[in-house]
């Protein structure tokens, strides 16, 4: 099979309308194709698997270890025809300015992978090549394939950028010149890209991004260019377990999950049932667990609200001794209310006695690491995660839960105490990636296997 890595220059330059183009048009062609998404992105994989039909997949060089990333790319890629990975930010960004840790280039090299860099030459000329020869230049390791430049305005100044490259750098491919298109274009908001649960790729979308590419960029040059791969790595059937249900929130409102969390839970005996907080007014029955991710309950406060049998039903739940995981919109999810920005309170459902508060601005962005103090969901005293945190609220005021997490952030230093526990519930804004220790995935799924819910007087009990 085949892999490459589509950079780009700078957060905003394209890389994932130019990445979406690309897998539309090899599929076109008859190609299969498998995404992946480097970093902590849970938009861009969803609008990969839109385009792709199959699960998309992060890597990530901060909370995953080289072997895992190379274990995860290895058994999606393998029955496929050509793999495509799309960059994060920058080419040569990550969570440090002095190495490439965390960064695009250095998930290249760790999957000796051949990058395509996407630039936005939208206000350059000469210095369009000029860009590309100090990308090309910055790391002599770094297995470049060739270029695409992107937000062209005319044929004109397509003629100026192939003329600077072949004569700074005749070398180096340039693949493609792709016009500016505003109707390619996904809308956006606060958290970025809007998800691909409000806004699906349709039909007639992807013919046109398929076509955009066709039309600009030389795919046969490409890949050409683009030497086959073979993969290591032999996978061992997972042990067969016992299956518990665990129900999982899947909606608008609630779809952030990596695909690694949910497969490390179906290995560990979790069969996972889907159910909308938006649309159904009751839990599914048999439930000895519930997971709530994150997502954008903010936008649907009312919707929420309005559910009130639901929310009663989870925080009985709960409050009984049912174990239950949020993260980020999950947790806020559980707290007694969310404030709009005008301040209005919309009642959730009120396992936590605090509010989160919408801001204007960023509360926080970054890597975390977690350890727990003491015995969770997660696994005994001294489990230790990776994530992310990034979101546009915060608890309004002081509470009095108790906080089992000591969090470092990605320079190693204390970031603050958060983990807000009650009975089997454990809420928290990180994101946590399960891939980074796959034993979380088991004792999550073995507490809820010993949970034993209680029934109601003169009802049976759950199964």
């Amino acid at each position: 099979m085949k892999a490459f890595l589509i950079a780009g220059t700078h957060s905003g330059c394209g890389k994932t309308t130019v990445t979406l183009g690309v897998m539309a048009a090899l599929l076109k062609r008859g190609f299969t194709v498998q995404a992946f998404k480097v970093g902590p992105d849970f938009i861009d994989t969803g609008h990969h698997r839109r385009i792709t039909g199959r699960e998309a997949h992060n890597l990530d060089g901060w909370m995953l270890s080289r072997q895992a990333n190379q274990e995860i790319f290895s058994r999606y890629s393998r029955s496929m025809d050509i793999s495509v990975i799309e960059g994060v930010m920058g080419l040569y960004d990550g969570f440090s300015g002095s190495d490439e840790s965390g960064s695009t280039a250095q998930m290249a090299k760790w999957l000796n992978l051949p990058v395509i860099l996407v630039i936005d030459a939208s206000s350059m000329a000469r210095s369009a090549a000029a860009t590309a020869l100090g990308f090309f230049r910055f790391d002599p390791e770094l297995p470049f394939a060739g270029i695409i430049f992107n937000m062209l305005g005319s044929k004109g100044h397509e003629e100026m950028l192939r003329d600077a490259m072949s004569s700074i750098i005749p070398d180096l491919p340039v693949f493609g010149c792709l016009s500016r298109d505003n109707n390619l274009e996904i809308p956006s908001r606060h958290l970025g890209l809007v998800t691909d649960q409000e806004v699906r790729i349709g039909k007639d979308l992807i013919e046109k991004l398929a076509n955009w590419i066709e039309t600009s960029v030389n795919l046969d040059h490409l890949l050409e260019c683009i030497k086959e791969i073979e993969l290591d790595g032999v996978y061992t059937a997972p042990i067969s377990r016992p299956k518990i249900k665990i129900g999982i929130a899947q909606d608008k409102a609630f779809s952030f999950y990596y695909p690694e969390n949910l497969r490390l839970l179906k290995e560990a005996g979790a069969e996972l049932i889907p159910f909308s907080p938006l649309r159904d007014n009751q839990l599914p029955k048999g439930l000895k667990g519930l997971y709530l991710g994150g997502g954008y309950p903010e936008l649907y406060c009312n919707a929420l609200a309005k559910n009130e049998h639901l929310l009663q039903e989870i925080k009985e739940f709960g409050l009984g001794g049912g174990p239950i995981y949020a993260e980020c919109g999950g947790f806020m999810f559980l707290m007694k209310e969310i404030r709009d920005l005008s301040g209005k309170a919309y009642p959730m459902v009120g396992i936590f006695d605090m509010s989160a508060m919408m801001d204007s601005h960023l509360r926080a962005l970054g890597y975390r690491e977690v350890v727990t103090q003491k015995g969770s969901v997660l696994g005994p005293k001294g489990t230790r995660v990776r994530g992310h945190e990034f979101h546009y609220s915060h608890i309004q005021e002081s509470c009095r839960e108790e906080r089992i997490y000591s969090i470092l952030n990605r320079k190693r230093f204390s970031y603050n105490e958060e983990g807000f526990v009650r009975k089997g519930v454990l809420g928290s804004y990180i994101h946590l990636h399960w891939g980074s220790n796959p034993g979380v995935a088991k004792n999550f799924v073995d507490y809820c296997r010993n949970y034993l819910p209680t029934a109601p007087a003169g009802q049976a009990g759950g199964s």
